[in-house]
């Protein structure tokens, strides 16, 4: 029998309040693409975080190649040939694509100088060998997250890994970097690289995976091989139960106009409009999606309605009130509840507490403050407990727990709780199932569509079609920044709407954004 490049056997991580992993064990063969599935908090990124060293387990054995190791510490992973892509980069912005890649290992002349030239050439040879296409002198804050995560492949290629382990690598990726980064797995393989990728989403697993192990609350579940697992199967070993990956959807009851964008205008990063003369309309009881490649003025039109940007030119009204030029608390005490499309950023103080997380926008008011404003810090934990139930919240340590602890699809359901506890008037959800799995994503998607059935507004900006396509009632794609067409929801396809987005007007579309 082959020798296994990994074998994990009985691992075992505590933390308190929480059971990571118990008694795991975990196989890879040499030169597969296998896949390592779970929910958010089933222990996954735990595991192959042991395995590079970055937490010492509390019990078990790992060998390597038939070989018993200790792996105390990344340097210890790196000299066994094992590289990490962590969901969050560890790329320094202003550095170049190559200074990245050789930071620790800088080579030197013989004059024991750095020698930059010999290094960029290394690069440029590791990124043609493998299809990676990336340029040696790019600095890292001008290039595409994708080609940031090209990078980090770079980064572990040079130190010569042939275990290759990718921690949610599609979390931030656009469909078409998607299928970039699944043919550069199947380069790597043909190369006689070992990849673990840890995911939740099952059709990346179909498309690259040759097998796939379960964990389910810590818990190993099962090893299966993928070719003869439907994905119905490997949700059901996910979650426990019977999936619906249908999104139930009533027929809807439009309102008045809630949000109406009229000849927006927004600067963006660069100094050039984002977002260029775009108009919209959301009304009560519709969801809106917005569809586009990223880079589209997606983000940019996000962050102007929530007061993040600023507006140039245009108006945004909110029941007819125009919000072009308030504040962000006057906008949220106007009825706006946001799920950004960055978390960290705008979602979280990852140092405090959940509870506290959960009253960022409501801490001033009864009851979870005083008539002198005194905190009440009972109510605001029996709120916290209350919400961490309704929305299935994986916290060890309850309503105390540090945001930052938590994995990133808890977190993400941390922010979509307290955005609807909120009962806005127009609810904006920015890529609101990014790094949730199939149950979370179920339940999410039902959440959304109880508060369109509620008779609020919802505008919905994703990168994944079938979300839009599942969801949405009207339909906007953008291009360039400005919307291309609406269309509604019942006329529209995969490959309609991705024309659309390739700045392709439809006949009979409305070309100037709004419902006609």
């Amino acid at each position: 029998m082959p020798i296994p490049a990994i074998e994990m056997l009985d691992i075992t991580k505590v933390f308190p309040g929480v059971v990571a992993n118990d008694r795991v064990s975990f196989t890879v063969e040499q030169g597969e693409i296998h896949a390592l599935l779970g929910e958010n908090g089933a222990g996954k990124s735990t595991l192959m975080s042991i395995l590079f060293g970055l937490y010492e387990s509390d019990g078990g054995i790992i060998k390597i190649r038939g070989q018993e190791v200790q792996i105390r510490s990344p340097n210890d992973a790196t000299a066994l040939k094992i590289g990490m892509v962590h969901q969050h980069f560890k790329l320094v912005h202003n550095f170049t694509v190559t200074e990245n890649i050789v930071l620790g290992l800088e080579p030197r002349n013989s004059a024991g100088n750095l020698d930059l030239g010999a290094a960029e050439k290394r690069v440029a040879e590791l990124s043609a060998a493998y299809g990676l296409a990336v340029d040696p002198k790019a600095r890292i804050e001008n290039i595409t997250v994708g080609m940031q995560q090209r990078v980090e492949i770079l980064k572990i290629l040079y130190r010569d890994a042939d275990i290759l382990i990718f921690d949610e690598p599609t979390a931030v990726l656009t469909p078409q970097e998607i299928d970039e980064l699944l043919a550069i797995f199947r380069r790597l393989k043909a190369e006689g690289k070992t990849i673990v990728f840890i995911t939740h989403k099952l059709k990346e697993i179909k498309a690259a995976a040759d097998r796939c192990t379960v964990l389910r609350r810590g818990k190993y579940i099962d090893t299966v091989n993928v070719a003869d697992a439907d994905e119905q199967e490997l949700a059901e070993k996910m979650v426990g139960r019977a999936v619906n990956f249908q999104v139930e959807r009533g027929p809807a009851r439009f309102g008045e106009v809630v949000l109406k964008i009229e000849d927006l205008t927004v600067i963006g990063g660069r100094g050039i409009p984002a977002v260029n003369g775009l108009s919209l309309e959301v009304r009560a009881g519709e969801v809106v999606g917005v569809a586009g490649v990223d880079g589209n003025g997606q983000s940019e039109l996000v962050a102007a309605i929530a007061g993040l940007l600023p507006v140039k030119s245009g108006r945004i009204l909110l029941k007819d009130q125009e919000i072009s030029h308030e504040s962000i608390k006057a906008r949220n005490e106007s009825g706006i509840g946001l799920v950004p499309e960055d978390r960290h950023k705008h979602g979280l103080i990852l140092d405090f507490r959940l509870d506290e997380n959960l009253i960022l926008k409501s801490f001033r008011k009864k009851p979870y403050s005083n008539r002198v404003g005194f905190l009440q810090f009972p109510v605001i934990a029996k709120h916290a407990d209350s919400l961490i139930a309704e929305f299935d919240i994986r916290a060890g340590n309850g309503a105390a727990t540090t945001a930052g602890s938590m994995s990133g699809g808890n977190q993400q359901k941390v922010v979509i709780a307290r955005e609807i506890d909120l009962s806005p008037e127009l609810l904006i959800v920015s890529q609101p199932t990014r790094g949730l799995d199939v149950g979370a994503i179920e339940y999410i998607h039902r959440r959304i569509m109880e508060e369109r059935d509620k008779g609020r507004a919802v505008l919905l900006v994703s990168f994944e079609l079938d979300e839009i396509l599942g969801l949405c009632d009207s339909i906007a794609a953008v291009s360039k920044g400005q919307v291309v067409g609406v269309l509604p929801a019942a006329e529209a396809n995969e490959r309609l709407i991705g024309a659309m987005m390739g700045g392709i007007a439809r006949d009979g579309a409305s070309n100037g954004g709004v419902h006609g």
